[in-house]
C-alpha cells in the first residue's frame, strides 16, 4: 500500500510571512522527508506528529514556539489528533507555556474526557510530565507591539501508511490580537478529520472554517462516493460563494491526495515513494 504524508505551514497570503518563500520550502521540504521516513518505520500516528512537533518548533511557523500574541499579552494555543482507524479525536484549547502542544493533544487520546481548555489543559500538561516551556519569540513580541493582528496561521499534518491507517494533527497559535479565550477550528473536528476513508487538516479563518464545517463535509462527500479531487473542490467552491477564507489538505485510503483554498497559495509538502513536492 502506498505510504504517503502532507504537511502545511497555512496559506502564505495569511501569514505576515517574515521569511522568503524558499525558506518555507526548504524548511517544510526537510520536515515532510523526516517524517516520511518516521511513516515508513512507524505508521501514520507517528509520522503526523513528528511533523506537527517539528512544525511547532519552528519559529518559523505560527504554533508552539513563534506562537502570535493574544490582545491580553498572552499566547494561547490549540491543537488537536484524530485517528481515523479508532475514531478517536483529542485535543486542547488556549493552552498555555508547553512545548508541543500537539503531544499533550496525543496524550489525551487515552483518556475518557480527551478535549481539555484553558487553565486545565495546562494543568493536566503539568501532572503528566509536559515542562513549562516560553514560547514567546522577538518576532511575535515586534508584531504584537505594533498592533498586528492576522487572520489566520496553522500548521498540520495528514498521513497514510501501510497497513491503511490515516491520521490527521492540526496546530496553531492564533490570528494574534484576538479577544482572549477565543475558539478557533484547529481543535474542533471542523478543522482537523480523519475517518477509514479520508484525512483533511485545514487553515484559514477559524471562524469560517467552523461555520461551513469544512473538514467533516469533505469527508462526507468522499464517504458518499465522490472522489477526493471533487470532494475537496466542491467544499471550497461553498466557501467561495460565502465569502470566507480557507484551505485544507486531504489524503484518502488510496493515497490519493488533494491541496487547495478559496484563495491565495496554501505552503505545502508532501512525500511519498515518489520522492518530495512542494508548493512552488
Amino acid at each position: 500500500m502506498t505510504t504517503r504524508i502532507i504537511i502545511h505551514g497555512g496559506i502564505k497570503e495569511f501569514e505576515n510571512v517574515q521569511a522568503t518563500e524558499a525558506e518555507y520550502v526548504r524548511a517544510l521540504g526537510d520536515i515532510v522527508r523526516n517524517s516520511h521516513q518516521i511513516l515508513k518505520q512507524d505508521g501514520a500516528r507517528a509520522a503526523v506528529l513528528a511533523a506537527v512537533v517539528a512544525l511547532e518548533d519552528r519559529e518559523l511557523f505560527n504554533a508552539g514556539t513563534g506562537s502570535r500574541i493574544q490582545a491580553d499579552g498572552e499566547i494561547r494555543m490549540s491543537a488537536s489528533l484524530m485517528d481515523g482507524y479508532h475514531n478517536i479525536f483529542s485535543g486542547v484549547i488556549n493552552i498555555q507555556y508547553v512545548k508541543n502542544p500537539i503531544l499533550v493533544a496525543a496524550r489525551l487520546s487515552q483518556e475518557k474526557h480527551s478535549v481539555l481548555a484553558g487553565d486545565l489543559a495546562t494543568r493536566y500538561a503539568r501532572s503528566h510530565g509536559f515542562q513549562s516551556h516560553n514560547p514567546f519569540t522577538e518576532h511575535r513580541l515586534r508584531e504584537h507591539m505594533s498592533g498586528y493582528q492576522g487572520l489566520s496561521a496553522t500548521v498540520g499534518a495528514v498521513a497514510l501508511d501501510d497497513v491503511g491507517q490515516l491520521f490527521a494533527a492540526t496546530s496553531t497559535g492564533g490570528t494574534g490580537g484576538e479577544t482572549p479565550g477565543r475558539v478557533s477550528d484547529s481543535a474542533t473536528v471542523a478543522g482537523n478529520y480523519a475517518c477509514d476513508q479520508v484525512a483533511i487538516s485545514c487553515t484559514g479563518i477559524g471562524e469560517n472554517i467552523v461555520s461551513l464545517s469544512v473538514a467533516p463535509r469533505v469527508a462526507t462527500r468522499r464517504l458518499e462516493g465522490l472522489g477526493l479531487q471533487q470532494a475537496v473542490r466542491k467544499t471550497i467552491e461553498e466557501g467561495v460563494r460565502y465569502g470566507y477564507h480557507f484551505g485544507l489538505i486531504a489524503l484518502d485510503q488510496n493515497g490519493d491526495c488533494c491541496i487547495d483554498q478559496t484563495q491565495g497559495k496554501t505552503l505545502f509538502a508532501e512525500a511519498s515513494e515518489q520522492g518530495v513536492r512542494t508548493f512552488t
